[in-house]
């Protein structure tokens, strides 16, 4: 399950075949990946992966279109959302928890708010003495034209921000898109998880293993899906097959600490407290797009968690790519933040196609990373790495 990513899904897929490749020459590895198909219903891309004979089904879990919905935003409905949404944040004493808990990540969320409202001020200043210079000051009528001239230069000054490195429309409104959820009012999304939930649930007994992986925002989607899965069907993952929930880039306690996600939170807490599903959280300090400090229940200000609830995995940038790369990179957030779903350069670090495609089950790598603490080239923790 992809993060708020209005991209097609075929861009997963080729991410997926490049890297496959890269893997393949950096471990001596013999990796096919098969063509991209859309199921009928539109709701998933799913390709085939062999790799040394290992066959693997890879299903991507759509949301894209719900994304495209909401991002971009016009500039009109920003201007009207985003202080409502934080005046709202702030009066719920959201922010106090948040920042405390997600420290990097709380400062590229308020940075860029921030960023976006001296946009907004810029724009008034410009457009403002725009007009001054061009009209008679004995006019004051002229000055009626300052407001649809600072939107036009806002809307220029947001599409030369969308991209990198500053991410401001994409990142603000990723936020409205959370805490919407949080509260309820995205109601797309919450048909799309129970859509979710089914194609998830009615793989059982028809593969070896069920993995569920969440990049991103759908580290608290997937939770909540497998969540519907068992308040429908209780004995789901006991009955044979086993289910695995894997969190990459996890950003959990950015909408758990919202007062108003009662849902998200219990969805968190009873898939936690469920033994029948193993959870591992690959976790990275030098993601700033993830919140990495704490246990995600922890943070989110939920009773303390069973041990190894989840599994963690801190895996080390200069495991993954070179410095000289690094030095380059390391202020692309967003390119960094998909590191950990690509191929490591060292062979003994934890390398994302490997990982799901290898010859060892998933479920079994947790177990064994939990009970014997072997593990990739990092470390393995039932406590997180301080920041």
């Amino acid at each position: 399950m992809p993060g708020f990513d209005p991209r097609e899904p075929e861009t997963y897929w080729g991410l997926f075949r490049r890297e496959s490749r890269l893997a393949a020459v950096r471990r001596g590895l013999t990796v096919t990946v098969g063509d991209p198909e859309r199921t009928p219903d539109g709701l998933a891309l799913d390709w085939d992966v062999s790799l040394d004979g290992q066959a693997t089904r890879y299903t991507l879990l759509r949301w894209d279109d719900i994304v495209r919905a909401r991002f971009p935003r016009s500039n009109g409905r920003r201007l009207v959302a985003v202080p409502a949404l934080w005046w709202r944040l702030l009066r719920s004493g959201y922010l106090r928890p948040f920042r405390r808990e997600a420290r990097r990540f709380a400062r590229v969320i308020i940075g860029v708010h921030l960023i976006y409202l001296f946009l907004v001020v810029s724009s008034l200043a410009a457009a403002t003495g725009l007009v001054a210079l061009a009209a008679d000051l004995a006019t004051p009528w002229a000055y009626l034209a300052v407001p649809p001239l600072a939107y036009a230069i806002l809307a220029g000054l947001m599409r030369v921000t969308r991209g990198k490195p500053f991410y401001v429309a994409h990142l603000v409104d990723d936020t409205a898109f959370t805490h919407d959820h949080a509260g309820g009012a995205e109601t797309r999304m919450r048909d799309r998880l129970d859509a979710f939930a089914d194609i998830i649930r009615r793989a059982e007994g028809h593969t070896s293993e069920i993995v569920v992986i969440g990049h991103s925002s759908s580290s608290f989607l997937g939770l909540e899906a497998l969540d519907r899965i068992l308040n429908r069907d209780p004995e789901f993952g006991r009955r044979g097959t086993p289910v695995s929930f894997v969190s990459i880039g996890s950003v959990i306690p950015w909408i758990t600490l919202d007062p108003r996600a009662a849902e998200a939170r219990a969805a968190l807490a009873r898939v936690a407290a469920c033994d029948a599903i193993l959870w591992l959280d690959v976790r990275a300090k030098w993601d700033w797009l993830s919140v990495h400090q704490r246990n995600p229940l922890s943070a989110s200000k939920l009773p303390a968690p069973m041990a190894h609830r989840p599994v963690e995995i801190h895996v080390r940038i200069d495991d993954l790519i070179e410095k000289r790369i690094i030095a380059r990179r390391k202020w692309n957030l967003f390119r960094m933040h998909f590191q950990l779903l690509m191929s490591s350069r060292d062979p003994e670090a934890f390398d994302y196609i490997a990982f799901v495609a290898g010859p060892e089950p998933v479920h079994a790598l947790i177990r064994r990373w939990r009970d014997v603490g072997e593990q990739p080239k990092g470390r393995v923790t039932s406590e997180s790495a301080e920041d």
